[in-house]
């Protein structure tokens, strides 16, 4: 079996933490045990370009059992656990490319690598193996049934292919699904990206001006977490509808350039490039704190940043100290890359459960009915959707009211008024 990971040695620490968070994941667990049985994968090989981390090893596991073949690499070069890969290889036999902190040519190398084996379906966070396929790797097309992106940014970059009339197959948008999206990007992304701040700076947030650059679900979850824990939260938008409801949530609104010159610490949550650029940096606070929530290392403008320093200098693990000319320094979290996987463990487990295990059921939903499908980007189909809604309550013993016979024929008539 060919793999490329840091230290298989690190396996039984791997396991063990594979272990917990499977527990903490009930869906993606029963979803499991009738994969088990139903082998509804057999004979399918997947690429996985995703986060390698427990809750992706549970996911990768989980596909295995339901009869797929099944191929790992990271889609960013800080999110990886090198114990879980290690784990994923012993443990568990799945073929896995990903090292913490790999280089660009290494990355790429491994996005190939799953990219080798013909996949049937591809699994991406980011669109990279998409976008490779489209680039490079056309030739793979006719052994594809369709594919699925599991991020806001790789969402965005497949509808843009779509636009232009060049996505050569079909792509289920994983992040429009409701159970993953209102749950994974405001619950999920809002906690571990303050947990990644916290861990890279202890800093105290009660008390500062706490910038945040992009009110989408992940804007607004990490705006809710900053403001609980005593910070005053200024948001950043070019969508006039996001900015109001900013605005009605309580938060100040203003443009990133006002907000450079009095905000105490800065993240961007948008999927775009140079949301905070040069021209910030020049009017921040000595000591500033910047990261990234987005998905690429672009949203902080890093490059222009080296340019109008004299010095930079790893000050703590996870931040990079830059002096401009003026004597200033801005510091940058992560190498702007996601703070919450860069400097912390990425979502928790039980949100994790409903993202991946719309992956699951939309995996085997490709399989059945990959003959219908155009080369277009789909949504989650709304049964997978609520049937994932409807397993969680299950699974954490919540029950729910039905409505009865009168209530569905009353919502359903146009004749019954007042």
């Amino acid at each position: 079996m060919k793999y490329d990971i840091k230290d298989i040695k690190l396996a039984k620490k791997g396991k063990l933490r594979i272990e917990w968070a499977e527990e903490r994941m009930p869906v993606l667990k029963l979803i499991r045990n009738r994969f088990k049985k139903e082998k509804p994968l057999k004979g399918t090989t997947i690429a996985c370009c995703l986060h390698v981390t427990t809750e992706t090893a549970n996911l990768a596991i989980t596909l295995k059992e339901g009869g797929a073949n099944v191929y790992v690499c990271a889609s960013n070069p800080l999110s990886t656990q090198d114990d879980v890969t290690a784990s994923l290889v012993k443990d568990y036999k799945i073929p896995t490319f990903a090292i913490t902190g790999e280089d660009n040519k290494t990355y790429y190398s491994h996005i190939n690598a799953v990219l080798d084996v013909k996949p049937n379906i591809t699994m991406d966070d980011g669109a990279d193996l998409v976008s490779t396929i489209h680039k490079k790797r056309q030739n793979l097309v006719k052994h594809i049934l369709a594919g699925t992106e599991e991020t806001t940014t790789g969402v965005i970059r497949l509808r843009s292919l779509q636009d232009t009339g060049l996505l050569m197959f079909p792509v289920f948008a994983i992040n429009d699904a409701q159970t993953k999206h209102f749950f994974d990007n405001r619950y999920g992304t809002g906690q571990s990206t303050i947990d990644g701040i916290l861990r890279a700076t202890n800093v105290l947030l009660s008390g500062t001006k706490f910038v945040v650059g992009g009110y989408g679900w992940c804007g607004r979850g990490v705006a809710m977490r900053a403001e609980g824990m005593g910070a005053n939260v200024i948001v950043c938008e070019v969508d006039p509808l996001k900015a109001l409801e900013a605005l009605m949530d309580g938060y100040d609104v203003m443009p990133m350039e006002k907000a450079a010159q009095v905000g105490d610490i800065f993240l961007s949550t948008t999927g775009d490039m140079h949301v905070i650029d040069v021209k910030h940096f020049k009017k921040m606070k000595d000591g500033a704190i910047v990261a990234n929530s987005g998905h690429f290392d672009v949203e902080i403008n890093i490059p222009g940043l080296k340019k109008i320093s004299k010095a930079k200098r790893r000050i703590k693990e996870f931040v990079d100290e830059y002096t401009l000319r003026s004597g200033k320094r801005i510091n940058i979290l992560g190498e702007g890359r996601l703070i919450n996987l860069a400097a912390a463990e990425g979502h928790p487990a039980s949100v994790m459960d409903m993202s991946f295990a719309n992956q699951a059921l939309t995996s085997e939903f490709i399989k059945k009915n990959y003959k219908k499908l155009n080369k277009e980007v789909y949504r989650v189909p709304v049964r997978i959707d609520e049937n994932v809604a409807k397993l969680k309550l299950k699974a954490i013993g919540i029950k729910i009211d039905t409505l009865t016979k009168e209530q569905r024929e009353y919502l359903a008539s146009w004749h019954i008024g007042t």
